[in-house]
């Protein structure tokens, strides 16, 4: 029998996914990613999937499970497409910020098991307060989630994902959660950022993954309508996704399965425009 006490767990989570751009660029790769890196457990951030730019629906969510994502996160778009009010109460694998407003539909945390039934591994899903969609106060959700949710003692390793505007929200909630988390990323922004580091206590880092999506844009989104947008063109629509063909974005972490902590954090970008360093 293998020993799962001294087992490294490789942890992939990927940034925003961008509509139909980002969804293929799944379908192509993340399988052999997966594989090629030895993935244990793989998050990826949906709330962006649907072929508009913004929310999910069940056949997006469906095709990512089918690819071996094991659990979605979300943020600001999770209502936008509106039947996902509904199925996301049955799918557990699902994640809704933590944060919204009380009695929203859905989890803002789960407890997950790898697929060899071997270890336990806490999603917790939370939103920013500034320049976001109004919701419960990040820091006192953050504060029930850390008793709610024990590393070592409720899961052997936990992931938080802070869906953000703001890089001080993310990065006090890298402290906030340092020891007591095996990592901690930002999403929402849509751009990679290049502090991808582990904390002091043993916490993985990064202020935000970025997005799957074509980098060919404004964030996502056609950039010539974007453009015709902030300069108020009458001819302007509304914002769809570029559909060029898409980067791949997120992180990899190592992590020791004694401690629940990281041992190895690093950039995975994967695509036509950006490239690892």
């Amino acid at each position: 029998m293998p020993d799962y006490a001294n087992q490294a767990m490789k942890i992939l989570f990927l940034g925003d996914v961008v509509g139909p751009s980002g969804r293929e660029a799944l379908k192509k790769r993340l399988k052999t990613i997966i594989k090629e890196k030895n993935i244990d457990f793989t998050v990826v951030n949906g709330e962006n999937a649907d072929n508009t730019g913004v929310g999910i629906t069940k056949e997006n969510s469906n095709s990512f499970f089918d690819l071996g994502v094991d659990v979605i996160t979300s943020g600001n778009h999770i209502w936008d497409q509106k039947e996902t009010m509904t199925f996301i109460e049955n799918e557990k694998r699902l994640l809704r910020p933590y944060n919204l407003t009380k009695g929203s539909p859905g989890k803002g945390f789960g407890i997950f098991q790898t697929k060899n039934k071997k270890f336990k591994i806490a999603v917790i899903n939370l939103m920013g307060n500034i320049f976001m969609k109004k919701c419960d106060d990040l820091f006192q959700a953050a504060s029930q989630l850390k008793n709610l949710v024990r590393l070592r003692k409720d899961a052997d390793f936990i992931i938080v994902d802070v869906h953000g505007e703001i890089t001080s929200e993310k990065m006090a909630l890298g402290h906030f959660f340092d020891g007591e988390a095996t990592v901690v990323v930002g999403t929402h922004t849509h751009v990679p950022t290049s502090d991808t580091h582990i904390l002091k206590g043993g916490t993985a880092y990064q202020t935000d993954l970025g997005m799957c999506g074509d980098y060919d844009s404004v964030i996502g989104m056609n950039k010539d309508n974007s453009l015709m947008r902030f300069f108020k063109n009458e001819n302007a629509k509304r914002h769809s996704p570029a559909l060029g063909e898409a980067t791949i974005s997120g992180i990899i972490v190592e992590a020791d399965s004694s401690s629940g902590k990281a041992i190895k954090a690093e950039p995975l970008i994967v695509g036509r425009i950006l490239k690892n360093f």
